[in-house]
């Protein structure tokens, strides 16, 4: 990579007596950052799904023509994930994190303080796909980051803990609304630039306590300073490789990867057909208010934190590490959760807040899942490609078919018919996790066999 998002060098080894302090301090450094600056980054993800009612009153916009607007979020989101976590592969953390968190405020901004912005679909496409362009240099940037700092054995436990820092920064979106909406004599577009000051903020803090490798530090690599090798270790994970090698050699032949990414798209379409309609749905068909409406998204983000816990320490704990079994008995679960909300009659707030929560508890365990699932099917050079294929298929299936394919069923079949979209989404993704789980078996009794043929 090139200029400021080149790879810090390498320094001279410190002395043995400086290690362990140095490494420990750092990693709680470096999760500092990654937290916040991720939390940062949902700051200035879905403030235009708070928007939309704004704009479906003020300007007539149809939630059929908004959901192909919101599309481009998904889909730039998607394709930059997926391309720009191979750059990440092969750049710095510290500046790269900053720098897709800058440009995502940025255009926010716009959003709030430039009436063009929303006077057309098509500026609003324009703007929200440079949006989620940006946005994708997220995910990836972390990635690297915990796959240099944290061992194989390490992971399950610091990416669930991690993951939960988008639950953080989503939930504030909804109470940074009413703020501004209190603040700024009730201006809509307060959805906008509130959370994107607050994200300029989070971006020149990552600045200050970001670092790239532990070898950048004088540090040994995390397996030789956790002494826990991956068994297809060699000195080739500790080198930069080609983007060639990374797309090959370690992500497009990786089938265990594809059941995942596949299985990603029917996550991320419950994920977000639920979360993105969930001010329209609540309003139109329930009767909530905007405030209600608010803090019902405040808590389905907020309801992923233990949720997303749970499930990290039962793929670890109960399932010994097989990460499957964990997204299928959650899966069912979320459909459960999604039915409720689907057939609970209005004028009943207190049901629907409740499947609205169930869902977002439950949902972002998979999610979780998924995305550590693909760091450990790939090298950590090759780790933020991928997650950035999962990313690919989740955000341009799910998420696209939730924004666009999910508005315009509401318009010419009803709620019933989004509705029915999310039940057959749940269904699909149990499949994909259970082929995933026969994949993973497989592989776990060969690896048996070959320990006990040595």
């Amino acid at each position: 990579m090139f200029g400021l998002f080149t790879p810090a060098a390498h320094k001279e080894r410190l002395p043995d007596g400086q290690i362990d302090p140095i490494y420990k301090r750092m990693r709680w450094q470096l999760f500092i950052g990654i937290f916040f600056g991720y939390a940062g980054y949902y700051l200035v993800r879905k403030n235009f799904s708070l928007a939309m009612p704004y704009l479906i009153e003020e300007y007539g916009y149809s939630r059929g023509d908004l959901g192909v607007a919101l599309a481009a979020v998904s889909i730039a989101y998607g394709l930059s994930k997926f391309l720009m976590g191979n750059v990440s592969d092969r750049s710095n953390p510290r500046y790269f994190l900053a720098a897709g968190l800058s440009m995502s405020a940025i255009v926010m901004l716009c959003f709030g303080f430039m009436p063009w912005a929303t006077g057309s679909i098509a500026t609003m496409f324009i703007l929200l796909f440079l949006n989620g362009w940006f946005q994708g240099m997220g995910w990836p940037a972390c990635g690297r980051t915990m796959v240099h700092w944290w061992s194989h054995k390490e992971r399950g436990g610091i990416v669930s803990v991690w993951n939960v820092a988008h639950n953080v920064g989503g939930g504030l979106i909804g109470p940074l609304f009413l703020l501004g909406l209190w603040l700024f004599h009730d201006d809509w577009r307060s959805a906008f630039y509130v959370p994107a000051f607050g994200a300029l903020i989070v971006a020149a803090f990552v600045l200050i306590v970001m670092r790239d490798t532990p070898q950048s530090c004088g540090l040994p690599s995390i397996e030789e300073y956790k002494n826990d090798y991956p068994d297809s270790y060699d000195a080739s994970f500790e080198k930069e490789m080609t983007a060639k090698e990374i797309f090959f050699k370690y992500v497009f032949n990786n089938k265990l990867l594809w059941y995942i990414a596949i299985a990603n798209a029917f996550v991320y379409l419950i994920r977000y057909g639920v979360l993105d309609w969930a001010p329209v749905y609540l309003s139109e068909a329930k009767d909530f208010t905007v405030d209600k409406s608010s803090w019902a998204y405040f808590l389905y983000e907020w309801a992923g934190i233990p949720g997303t816990l749970l499930c990290g320490w039962m793929s670890d704990k109960f399932f010994k590490g097989r990460r499957a079994p964990a997204g299928i008995l959650f899966m069912v679960l979320v459909t459960l959760a999604v039915l409720v909300y689907w057939f609970n009659p209005a004028g009943n707030p207190t049901i629907d807040m409740m499947a609205l929560v169930a869902i977002g508890f439950l949902i972002y365990g998979p999610v979780m899942l998924i995305g550590l699932y693909a760091l450990e099917l790939a090298p950590k050079k090759a780790a933020g490609t991928a997650a950035g294929l999962t990313g690919l298929f989740g955000y341009l299936g799910g998420a696209v078919a939730a924004n666009a394919v999910l508005g315009y069923t509401v318009d010419h079949f009803g709620w019933d018919g989004g509705f029915l979209v999310l039940t057959v989404s749940c269904g699909l993704s149990i499949i994909f996790f259970i082929l995933a789980m026969m994949g993973e078996s497989k592989i776990h009794k060969e690896k048996l066999l070959k320990q006990q043929n040595a």
